[in-house]
C-alpha cells in the first residue's frame, strides 16, 4: 500500500496532548488513527529541549489513494551512537492493508538517508505477530527479549543501514 508521512504541526501536537482534535486535519481521518496523548507529549518534551523536530515530531500516516489519515508513526528521540528507534500505529480498520509496512519503510528511508543513522531499532512487543512479520520482512533482525520496567515483555528488532540496500534516500 502506498503511503506518505506528514509530519504533525506544533498546533496539532498541542491540541493532541491536550486530548483535543488538531486543528490542522482538513483531511479525513480513520477512527483511532491519530497519535495517543503521552506521543504527543514526549514529542512537545523533546522540541522544548531543543532537540530537532526531524527526530522528535511525530508523523500523519496518510494512505495515497484517497488522503485519508489512517495512523502515525514516527522517531521517538534524537538517533544516539548512530541507532534511532520508531513507533508506529494504524487504525484498526486499517490493518492487513500494507500501512504498516509502507510506512516503516519510509520511516527507515529517512533514517538511513539522514546520513546520521546506521540502526534502526523497533521493540514489539512478543505477541503482535503483524509487527513482527513487519520487521521480518522489512530486514530486521531479532535481536532478543527484553523485559520492561511494567513487566511487558518485547522483542528488540534491529535494521542495519548495510541490510536496508531497498531503502534508498
Amino acid at each position: 500500500m502506498s503511503v506518505t508521512l506528514r509530519p504533525l504541526s506544533l498546533a496539532d501536537l498541542r491540541a493532541l496532548a491536550r486530548a483535543e482534535p488538531p486543528p490542522d486535519v482538513s483531511a479525513a481521518v480513520a477512527p483511532d488513527a491519530l497519535p495517543p496523548v503521552f506521543v504527543a507529549e514526549r514529542a512537545l518534551r523533546h522540541l522544548a529541549q531543543g532537540k530537532s523536530a526531524w527526530w522528535c515530531n511525530t508523523f500523519y500516516i496518510v494512505r495515497t489513494a484517497d488522503g485519508m489519515i489512517v495512523g502515525s508513526c514516527g522517531f521517538k528521540d534524537a538517533p544516539l551512537d548512530g541507532r534511532v528507534e520508531i513507533g508506529y500505529a494504524v487504525a484498526p480498520a486499517c490493518q492487513q492493508q500494507g500501512v504498516a509496512t509502507g510506512a516503516v519503510r519510509e520511516l527507515l528511508r529517512l533514517a538511513f538517508g539522514s546520513g546520521e543513522v546506521d540502526e534502526v531499532l523497533a521493540t514489539i512487543d512478543q505477541t503482535n505477530l503483524a509487527s513482527t512479520r513487519i520487521a521480518q520482512k522489512l530486514q530486521f533482525v531479532d535481536c532478543g527479549m527484553v523485559i520492561r520496567e511494567n513487566a511487558d515483555v518485547v522483542i528488540d528488532w534491529r535494521c542495519r543501514k548495510a541490510s536496508a540496500a531497498a531503502y534508498p534516500a
